[in-house]
């Protein structure tokens, strides 16, 4: 889904990213390029990360338009091997359920109640009835920032536990949480602290 990951570079371009780099695959390189003219576009046939300038890279946001399939699986070993911070959405969670992974990095992951409810492994109705257990339950099995989104959208980092008083139904459109996850990554790119 090439429209994700254009909804993720544009959103943190305009959220104050210096720079921007997709990888994406080849038949989405057009797309792509056409829509965001300012990033650095790449495409991998396979999956295998690109010879970047890893040095440069300050955060990593993966999930949107990723798939599932073993191009996506292998483009995310690679790019949680990069050891940076990370920001996980969409696809990247799903991977991160099925393979039932823990990430070590610094990272933040922002689960919409589904893939909220596939990490823990229980129902969608489960995660929406007890909204703060289930992200305590989250930050204990992914031991990263948490941001449950939804009606009242929660973060959790260990210590605090936030509510978000903003938002509208309008947001619960295909593609917020794309933006959502380019917007984080500009800012964890801009020196935020992950908590923040």
């Amino acid at each position: 889904m090439p429209g994700a990951v254009i909804l993720a570079a544009k959103a943190a371009l305009r959220s104050g990213a210096g720079l921007v780099t997709v990888v994406t695959r080849v038949e989405h390189v057009p797309a792509v390029a056409a829509a965001c003219p300012e990033t650095l576009v790449y495409g991998s046939t396979n999956g295998d990360l690109p010879d970047l300038q890893v040095e440069k890279i300050s955060v990593v946001a993966i999930g949107p338009g990723l798939g599932r399939d073993a191009w996506a699986h292998r483009l995310f070993i690679q790019a949680v091997a990069l050891d940076r911070p990370m920001v996980l959405d969409a696809d990247a969670l799903n991977l991160v359920a099925e393979k039932k992974l823990r990430l070590a990095l610094p990272h933040i992951i922002t689960p919409h109640p589904g893939e909220a409810a596939r990490l823990l492994s229980i129902d969608t109705s489960a995660v929406q009835n007890d909204r703060f257990s289930s992200i305590r339950q989250l930050y204990e099995q992914q031991a990263g920032v948490v941001v449950l989104k939804g009606s009242g959208t929660l973060v959790y980092d260990g210590e605090h536990l936030g509510v978000c008083p903003y938002g509208n139904p309008a947001m619960a459109v295909a593609g917020m949480g794309d933006v959502l996850t380019g917007v984080i990554a500009a800012f964890i790119a801009q020196g935020m602290d992950l908590a923040q």
